[in-house]
């Protein structure tokens, strides 16, 4: 297929950045045929990370900026149908069945279904809201008022978010986590400790090493069971903050090849050769990893796919192999990593006089495979040095300890090694 065939059709199943981003690029660079975008939320794709930071601060508006409205849909020929799923997809004629009734051909197909929030498995799990759509931001903020109490199940990146907009709300906020600290393997754990700090400083109750066995609803409120004991929380507000599972209903029932997400190949290709997947719903061997197949939720990976992906659907021949990255927002505080923590054996720690840090982890071969700050967003230096540094992930470089752990030494002047 080539960028000139007007007699070709791609869909793309999926109505949120990363469908958005790969239908746009495919105008972009010259795609003359026919471009089919079919998601499932009736919104406008939209950016989903202010769902849990801007969105839920105090006078926050819950809206989301819109990334491919109707009209520049129209302008671009992307024919985008919203609030009309796709329930299955005919591998041998290469047709799409949509909850309408409706069908659509297709000769290549770009997965981009995203993820779902995971649910608690406990008798009353339904009683706990997620968080992953802006209609469950509107829900929730507006059940987050002042003095009400709230239970937050999980401690990672959700569940932190959402307890600091809770407590700038006015809330009482309970954080239950299963684990035995916050943010478990995605964030070096002094790190995960500072901002574990930072919400007990707001006055954020932490109990870790602690289940949930059940939520009930009694007189007018939610009783969280805790399964130690015979613990209880009375609470106004439960919200389930424990991951995200992609969504490969369609994939599975297509027999396409799953595991953890999509199985794609480095050119985001599923185990058909007509379909690719990218988002949150695929996993991809990724080479700075040792080609281990990882699954990436994240704003920057959805982008990035979706352009590798776009490239790849009309001829292309690239392979996705970008630096991870990921933040957070919560208080005055920012969290930013590149690369994986979770593929570092040991860490070196450069302290700057400004009281902030870079953490970075290196692993068994000596290669530098991740770097993470926690500072307010004025720190300027710091994110400018972990960008650097994200560069050095890219490059897999090899840099003596004794330097990364030196402040004096500029990080932009090491070399690969």
């Amino acid at each position: 297929m080539t960028p000139g065939s007007e007699d070709t059709t791609i869909a793309i199943v999926g109505g949120g950045e990363c469908a958005a981003g790969a239908a746009v690029r495919l105008r972009d660079r010259g795609f003359a045929g026919r471009v089919v975008l079919i998601g499932a939320e009736t919104d406008e794709p939209y950016e989903r990370p202010p769902v849990s930071k801007s969105a839920l601060k105090p006078g926050a508006d819950t809206v989301t900026t819109t990334v491919l409205s109707q009209a520049a849909a129209a302008g671009r020929a992307i024919d985008m149908r919203l609030g009309d799923p796709v329930t299955t997809i005919d591998r041998s004629n290469q047709t799409l069945s949509l909850a309408s009734g409706q069908s659509v051909g297709y000769d290549r197909l770009l997965l981009a279904t995203g993820a779902r929030a995971r649910t608690l498995a406990v008798p009353g799990a339904e009683l706990a809201s997620t968080l992953r759509t802006i209609a469950d931001a509107r829900r929730l903020a507006s059940a987050l008022r002042d003095g009400a109490s709230v239970v937050v199940i999980g401690a990672g990146f959700i569940g932190l978010e959402v307890a600091a907009a809770a407590r700038g709300r006015g809330c009482l906020v309970t954080v239950v986590e299963v684990g035995d600290r916050a943010l478990a393997r995605a964030v070096p754990e002094t790190l995960a400790d500072l901002l574990v700090k930072r919400h007990i400083a707001e006055h954020v109750d932490f109990r870790f090493g602690v289940q949930v066995g059940a939520i009930e609803r009694a007189n007018g409120a939610l009783v969280v069971h805790l399964a130690q004991g015979s613990d209880t929380i009375i609470a106004d507000v439960v919200i389930a903050g424990v991951g995200a599972l992609p969504n490969i209903d369609l994939a599975e029932t297509s027999d396409l090849v799953v595991d953890n997400g999509v199985a794609v190949d480095g050119h985001l290709a599923t185990s058909d050769p007509a379909i690719f997947a990218a988002g949150d719903c695929c996993s991809a061997p990724h080479p700075l990893f040792g080609g281990a197949r990882v699954r990436l939720e994240s704003w920057r990976a959805a982008r990035d796919q979706a352009l590798i992906a776009a490239a790849n659907l009309v001829g292309g021949d690239e392979i996705y192999d970008t630096v991870p990255s990921f933040w957070s927002d919560q208080y005055e505080l920012t969290l930013q990593i590149a690369g994986l923590p979770s593929f570092a054996t040991h860490e070196v720690v450069r302290e700057h006089r400004d009281g902030t840090a870079l953490h970075f982890g290196l692993d068994a071969a000596g290669r530098l495979v991740s770097v993470a700050a926690v500072a307010p967003p004025e720190a300027v230096a710091v994110f400018k040095s972990l960008r650097f540094a994200e560069r050095l992930i890219a490059g897999r470089a090899r840099p003596d300890p004794t330097e990364l752990a030196d402040s004096t030494i500029a990080v932009r002047s090491l070399s690969l090694g």
